[in-house]
This record gives structure tokens, sequence and C-alpha cells, in this order.
């Protein structure tokens, strides 16, 4: 099968070749998969690409709880559909909060009952309401420890965010983006008014089951290593969750599988004729569901990238065309416009997609960080590059 076809499906797959202006923030997650969310512009253009959406409706959906950010698979976060609450908290059970707890528990002396009270006392503080960090930390007084020196060196200063993050993981607080906005981290902490846990009743192993189903289906054909890197599993594990999908290589011996469905329509799919661009960010799903980013590149323009940051991230947002990765680009908040450069010839459509991702991005954001630290100063050398100085 020829590279370009499996490429332009995955974008049909992601969305990516029709932006379907009647999708709701919601079933745009649904259909195309969680946004990974790291302070960064990442899940704004998500849903932009997708389903030309913008600020308000996106953060009017945050705030009804119709999508949420919320620690999932492997630990990290994600923008979720609501429908997905609870099977993103049970996937990320057991990744960074546990590990964490289990570190400070060797190493700095944290026992299970001192974490008990914490955890007892936050969930009594927040009844009255949400609170940000600071605000909760001078409402618990004492029974925050401070880890001294040891713990500092060890990236947890207090015992606080031990608590946090094992009680959001259980489903008992949520984080809620103050402002509202999902491009910054700056959040306050809040009892859950319904959670979506007790009622689920799936185990781990059948949660992974399910995620794996989510994840073909996002994606459509990718090996099992793709899934084992987005899942956080184990080969062991990873080929326990997808045995029940009946996946199927797509071609003989190819690592890359398909649900059985998906293999009938990628057969019979018929690839655009003309481009279809969009700049996505560097964390799009289209680049993190696989994080390889030589299947997404012609054989010429390997090289450039592999001098740039290599192939499985990117240091800057992505302008993709068909599933193809053909350009790159940031935002210049000092001229308001966006810097970029393509592998391909430039043409009218490509500029006039450029130009409208900006003018959403000077209406509507400011600025299209790729995380909460990058900030214009830091962007400047690669602006530079981008724009051939």
């Amino acid at each position: 099968m020829h590279p370009s076809k499996l490429r332009a499906f995955w974008a049909a797959r992601q969305g990516l070749l029709e932006c379907d202006t009647h999708l709701s923030p919601e079933t745009v997650l649904e259909k195309t998969g969680w946004a990974r969310s790291v302070g960064g512009v990442g899940p704004y253009l998500t849903l932009f690409t997708r389903a030309g959406l913008t600020r308000p409706a996106i953060d009017r959906a945050v705030a009804q709880l119709e999508i949420h950010e919320l620690p999932s698979a492997r630990g990290c976060t994600h923008v979720v559909p609501r429908s997905d609450f609870a099977l993103a908290l049970r996937c990320s059970q057991g990744f960074g909060d546990a590990a964490e707890v289990q570190a400070a528990k060797k190493h700095l002396g944290v026992t299970d009952a001192e974490l008990d009270r914490l955890g007892r006392a936050v969930l009594d503080a927040l009844a009255g309401g949400a609170l940000d960090p600071a605000a909760l930390k001078d409402r618990l007084g004492d029974l925050v420890r401070n880890l001294g020196p040891e713990g500092k060196k060890r990236g947890v200063t207090t015992t606080l965010p031990l608590v946090l993050g094992t009680l959001q993981t259980a489903g008992e607080i949520r984080r809620q983006p103050i402002g509202g906005r999902l491009d910054q981290q700056r959040y306050a902490y809040a009892r859950w008014a319904d959670s979506p846990l007790p009622e689920f009743t799936l185990d781990a192993a059948a949660a992974y089951v399910e995620l794996a189903r989510r994840f073909f289906r996002w994606s459509g054909p990718a090996s099992l290593a793709h899934f084992q890197a987005f899942s956080g599993l184990g080969v062991k594990a990873s080929k326990a969750a997808v045995a029940p999908l009946g996946l199927l290589p797509v071609s003989a011996d190819s690592p890359i599988l398909a649900l059985p469905a998906d293999l009938d329509a990628l057969r019979a799919f018929v690839p655009p004729e003309t481009p279809v661009y969009r700049l996505v960010a560097s964390v799009d799903a289209l680049l993190l569901l696989r994080r390889d980013l030589a299947l997404l590149l012609d054989p010429a323009d390997v090289p450039r990238v592999q001098q740039i940051g290599g192939l499985q991230d990117l240091p800057s947002h992505a302008i993709v065309d068909r599933g193809r990765l053909v350009g790159l680009w940031e935002y210049d908040p000092g001229r308001e416009d966006i810097a970029w450069t393509s592998f391909v010839r430039p043409d009218a459509a490509l500029r006039a997609e450029v130009e409208r991702t900006a003018a959403m991005i000077r209406e509507h954001l400011g600025d299209a960080r790729s995380f909460s630290l990058d900030s214009p100063e830091s962007r400047k050398p690669r602006i530079a590059a981008l724009r051939g100085g």
C-alpha cells in the first residue's frame, strides 16, 4: 500500500480532511481522540482544525463539563469528552501520581497514615468550594509537611501535590482552569459534584481493552508499539488489551494493524487529489498517537526533520497535507502573525490556511504556546529560523 494513501486515511480518521462545523467539542474528541494538554494551544487547535471551533465555544464546553482536562493514559493530562471521563481516570491510575507517592515513601519518610490524614483534610477544605493551591495550603496549615532539600531535589517540595494527584486519579477532586482557559496552567481544585468513577464497573484490564478499542478507532491502522507508547503499558499488557479487537495487518508481515472494518474502509479509500492543508499543534493526535514522524514524512524530508529535532517529537507546530508533514510553524505575538516554512512549494491554498489560523489566534487566543513554559522570548530563535534569519 502506498504511504500516501495510508497517511491520507489517518488524516481522514483524525477529521483533518474536512472541517465539520456541525460538531460539538465533545463529539470531536469522541471521534478523533483525547487532546493532549500541557498548558499550550493544543486543545484549541485540535477543535479548530476539525470543527472550526474557537475559544468561546470551547471554554463554554469546559465550564459545562462537556469536556474536561483530566489525568488519563499513562498519567498524562488530556482534554477528554464527558463520555470518557471515567475511562480516562481509570487508565491514569498507577502512573505518575502512584510512582511519586512510592518514591516519597521510600526516600522522604512519607507514610500512608500521613497522606490519608491530609487527603481527608483536603476533601473537607474543598467542601465549601474550589480553592487554588495557595489558599488550600493556607487552609490545611501544619498538615502539609515541607519535604526539605531532599524533596526539592526530587521535585516534590511538600506532601500536598502527592495527595492532590492521588485524589484526582481516584475521582475525588478535579482541577478547573482559573479563568476557564486551557492554554495555561493555573488551577483551582474542586470536589466533583457527581464523580464519574463510582458507576464505572470495568477493572483495569477491561478498561485497557476499551482504551485500545478507542485508540485504533481514533488513529486508524497503527502498530502495537504505537499503542504501547500511548497507553504506557508493557508489551504483555498491550497484547492482552488488543487481543479482543481482532486486529489484522494492513499487508503481509506488516507491523501496522487495523480493526477489520477499518481494513475494508482503507482498501476502498480514495485520497483527495488536491492538497488539504491544516496547521496543527506539535502535540496533535495525528502526531502523538504514533510518535513516529518518519511515517508522516516523504523520504526526502526525513533528514531535515532529523536535523531540527529527531523523528519522535517536533520542536514546533506542524503543517500537514492529507496526513503528510509538509512544514513547521510558530506564532509570533510581536508581529501577530505566523512564521512558517514548508517542504513543498507554497500555493494559494497553503497561504490561505496559514492566514485563517493566524486570524483565529489573533482574535481568540493572543498566542500559540506549545506548552505552558513556551514564552515568546524563548520562541524567538525558532521564529527566526522559520523566517530564514
